[in-house]
């Protein structure tokens, strides 16, 4: 595909929108991530207390040891404080530390209720095993922005 766009707009004038659009990518992209990362734990947060989240089954069954009045709520506000979290740079670390920290049990319907998640182990899942392996993009993305909190803070960084 990069040979043909080179080829419609010749090599030279290529390089020099390649580096504009890498460029760009590269300015926003960890700031992108961040954000929408609060939006993601924000959102599926706040659906927990509201008992309004679609996961409230899989978390009851998979901590059936914890109250679950109790603790799902508790998860909720642990998803929006993590968001809240990564809306402040200095905070960022907490965010990270919060999140890594929530990941750990999101795994665990893999092994704790194998008849939920897959429909033939061990590569297809059911929609309930999609939602937790999607959480490998969250980890990714959250190492990304972890990969980001010693770099100066300049202005357009900031947010």
């Amino acid at each position: 595909m990069t040979s043909v766009f080179r080829r419609v707009l010749g090599s030279e004038r290529f390089e020099q929108v390649d580096r504009v659009i890498a460029s760009t990518m590269r300015r926003y992209g960890v700031r992108t991530l961040r954000y929408a990362l609060v939006v993601v734990f924000v959102w599926f947060g706040v659906l927990k207390p509201l008992d309004l989240s679609p996961a409230e089954e899989l978390v009851k069954r998979t901590v059936y040891f914890l109250p679950a009045d109790v603790f799902f709520p508790i998860l909720g506000w642990w998803e929006v404080a993590i968001g809240v979290a990564l809306l402040f740079r200095p905070l960022v670390r907490v965010a990270l530390f919060l999140l890594f920290t929530q990941m750990v049990g999101t795994f665990l319907p893999l092994v704790i209720l194998p008849d939920v998640v897959w429909t033939q182990f061990p590569y297809a899942l059911t929609t309930e095993g999609q939602y937790i392996i999607k959480n490998l993009v969250l980890i990714g993305a959250a190492l990304v922005v972890g990969g980001s909190v010693r770099e100066e803070s300049r202005p357009e960084r900031q947010l």
